[in-house]
């Protein structure tokens, strides 16, 4: 039961964070290149990568908030299927190229920043 209390809370927090981002960013860059929702999972795979190394191997946690933080928070946070309708968009619109770079610098980024996250987190 407080596994999905700590679910809903932290994904709350998380798609609150998600949409003030999206705003943030797109105030910043506009709405030409889905770039709100690559940095939010660019942003969040690197926390997902930390994070999950630093719940696991450093600090001591509950399973409940452990869950909470990375299913919830980065769950509410990131938006792969966000990311699936813009692909999805870009190329209905005949923008093949900003789709493959999207799905590129995304996937690609997206893997460092895991991986970065991770070594970051065993290297402190």
């Amino acid at each position: 039961m407080w596994t999905y209390i700590a679910i809903a809370i932290g994904g709350t927090i998380g798609c609150w964070a998600r949409y003030a981002m999206t705003n943030l960013v797109q105030a910043i860059y506009g709405k030409d290149f889905p770039y709100a929702t690559m940095s939010i999972n660019l942003l969040g795979s690197f926390a997902m990568g930390f994070l999950f190394i630093e719940t696991l191997e450093r600090l001591t946690i509950s399973p409940e908030l452990r869950t909470g933080i990375l299913t919830g928070i980065l769950g509410g946070f990131t938006t792969f299927s966000t990311f699936e309708m813009e692909t999805l968009l870009l190329v209905e619109q005949g923008s093949f190229g900003k789709a493959a770079l999207y799905v590129l610098l995304s996937v690609g980024l997206g893997f460092l920043g895991a991986f970065g996250g991770a070594y970051l987190a065993r290297n402190l």
